[in-house]
């Protein structure tokens, strides 16, 4: 569903350009040069008779009459979403449908909804691509992907963004990893708060585990004394293995099954989660490949999680 056809790509390049400020990180996520964005740009200007966007310092301001060509390109995206949604119905879907996703979702969920869509649409080319959020958003934007999971960030669009369908997915709950020998392993109950003069393992700083860590532990009352870096559950286990410190790992997550370590679900307030939403471009959830993907990847998470209490799993 990437080829929009019905609608200028100009005004994506626009809307890219709105997002992040620039025209080089605009091309960037277009996988253009700057400098055939900004030609595009200036005659899409010529076209439309009005100046769209204006040098300032390192970046670009959009002028008054881009805004008012944005305004109405979110409505024109949106229309041709639905128009595609339907004509869909009508007919086999076929075409290509790309799923992406962070590195958990594209591991654990996007995978089974893959194979799900393979085998009920034939003519669909299915693609997954793992990608941090700001990145699926991107990719979204664009028209590079088609259904994004990921976890909100400050760095991500905002629920208003008019350009995406926000929807909430599941509350992924984050269990705390220890030694196997650790006095904590020992325990019926554990807080996060109990945690607060640990060494701390998270990810490399700007990651959304990160800052997921960092959040999660100042909402318990303490900053975590961070011990070292490393953005895969693997190596997290591995140094919690030989003792370096503890990690918080969300349940979707499996571990290395030979590292002695003890995965401990977390009680009391804050209950640490993460959020994960299912995004696509407003108007393409009704796609019948977006839906059966949506649907694929719900049974998926079901099967995972069927309890929010329930134990942690194996692993």
């Amino acid at each position: 569903m990437q080829n929009d056809s019905m609608i200028d790509p100009r005004l994506r390049m626009l809307q890219l350009v709105a997002r992040h400020g620039t025209v080089t990180a605009a091309a960037e996520a277009l996988h253009y040069t700057p400098s055939a964005v900004s030609h595009q740009l200036r005659q899409l200007s010529a076209d439309l008779g009005a100046d769209l966007v204006v040098q300032q310092g390192r970046g670009v301001r959009l002028t008054a009459a881009a805004h008012t060509v944005l305004r109405h390109t979110e409505i024109l995206h949106a229309q041709a979403e639905r128009a595609r949604a339907e004509l869909a119905t009508a007919d086999e879907p076929a075409g290509p449908f790309t799923l992406c996703g962070f590195s958990t979702a594209a591991t654990r969920l996007l995978p089974p909804a893959a194979a799900a869509l393979r085998d009920r649409f034939p003519r669909v080319a299915v693609r997954v691509i793992e990608a941090e959020p700001v990145r699926c958003f991107d990719l979204l934007g664009a028209g590079d992907a088609d259904l994004a999971l990921v976890i909100p960030t400050a760095d991500t669009p905002s629920a208003a963004d008019r350009r995406f369908d926000q929807q909430p997915l599941l509350d992924d709950p984050l269990d705390l990893v220890v030694p196997a020998d650790h006095p904590l392993a020992a325990r019926s109950t554990v807080t996060l708060a109990d945690t607060a003069d640990e060494p701390w393992i998270v990810g490399r700083p700007g990651s959304t585990y990160y800052h997921l860590v960092l959040t999660m532990c100042m909402a318990a009352g303490f900053i975590p004394d961070i011990a070292h870096h490393a953005d895969e559950w693997d190596t997290g286990s591995a140094l919690v293995a030989h003792g370096f410190g503890i990690i918080l790992v969300p349940r979707l997550a499996r571990l290395h099954a030979d590292w002695p370590v003890t995965r401990i679900p977390l009680h009391g307030e804050p209950a640490p989660v993460r959020r994960v939403l299912a995004v696509t471009r407003l108007g393409g959830r009704d796609h019948p490949t977006a839906a059966a993907a949506l649907d694929a990847i719900t049974a998926t998470v079901q099967r995972l999680l069927p309890r929010r209490d329930g134990p942690p799993p194996a692993g």
